[in-house]
């Protein structure tokens, strides 16, 4: 089962994909947005059960947008593979490293990405990011923590490294937050249906291959992020967090950084995949 949003940015339909049929999913929600992910996956399937949802005509057709509508937050773990700690010139952290991303990052699989005013060094991050089904503060365990999501889908932390490393202080966040540098999607798919620790990891720039590998190769599991955010947070339902990305980034010095032009596919296999073109500000 696939969560989807689905039209021009700002009138996106609610949706649902099941064996390769889309369905409107505007008579069990406005929109996928907070509370709908407390229990909007079962209550997805119920309709689906019920056969209660009309089927979406000319679906095909439309913009996909991302996934996940109005997150308050869009929390960010750096390093979390050690590959791309190593190629960053770090070491594998030994706590989870957390900054984030305004919320207003957030665009859809195949929306442009537009290269900042005076950017210099744009670069790719392909990431698996999981969706907050249920409030989560001071959880009492690992094992507890994924009760707590809700799904899975894709992310790209599209980052400026110049205004990362030299412009913010030990901070990353103005080299993370510029507009359209969070393409999101193409569907959330619910957290029983995924196992986030075996799941092939990978991008390409202009067709050469960049990233892949795997989440099994994550220095802090899904489960381990999800509890220690919650010691210091509370993570609310629709909060995204974004795990971080394996090597093969520009910032290696191994590839060109992202000009105008360039096409972006980035992808989670079982998720999707995105498809973006670096446009002009």
């Amino acid at each position: 089962m696939e969560l989807l949003r689905l039209g021009p940015v700002g009138h996106e339909i609610p949706a649902v994909r099941r064996d390769g049929v889309v369905y409107d999913l505007r008579p069990v929600t406005d929109d996928l947005a907070g509370e709908f992910w407390i229990d909007g996956v079962d209550r997805v399937r119920a309709a689906l059960a019920e056969d209660a949802l009309p089927v979406l005509e000319g679906a095909d057709a439309l913009r996909i947008g991302a996934p996940v509508a109005r997150p308050a937050a869009v929390l960010c773990i750096g390093q979390n593979y050690a590959a791309h700690a190593a190629e960053s010139g770090s070491p594998a952290p030994t706590n989870p490293i957390l900054f984030f991303k305004h919320p207003n990052t957030i665009v859809g699989p195949n929306d442009p990405v537009i290269l900042p005013r005076d950017a210099t060094q744009l670069d790719w991050e392909v990431e698996l990011a999981v969706v907050i089904g249920k409030r989560a503060s001071y959880l009492s365990s690992p094992e507890a923590a994924l009760a707590h999501v809700a799904g899975y889908t894709v992310a790209n932390d599209v980052s400026e490294r110049v205004w990362q490393r030299e412009r913010g202080g030990p901070q990353w966040g103005k080299g993370k937050s510029m507009p359209t540098s969070n393409p999101l999607g193409p569907a959330v798919i619910p957290a029983d249906e995924v196992d986030p620790q075996t799941l092939r990891i990978w991008s390409r720039v202009n067709g050469d291959p960049r990233q892949d590998s795997s989440t099994v190769d994550m220095v802090f599991s899904v489960a381990q992020l999800v509890w220690d955010l919650s010691q210091y947070l509370t993570l609310e339902p629709g909060d995204v967090i974004n795990t971080g990305t394996p090597e093969g980034v520009a910032m290696s010095g191994r590839f060109p950084y992202l000009q105008v032009g360039d096409r972006m596919e980035v992808g989670v296999d079982g998720l999707g995949a995105h498809d973006t073109t670096i446009a002009a500000s």
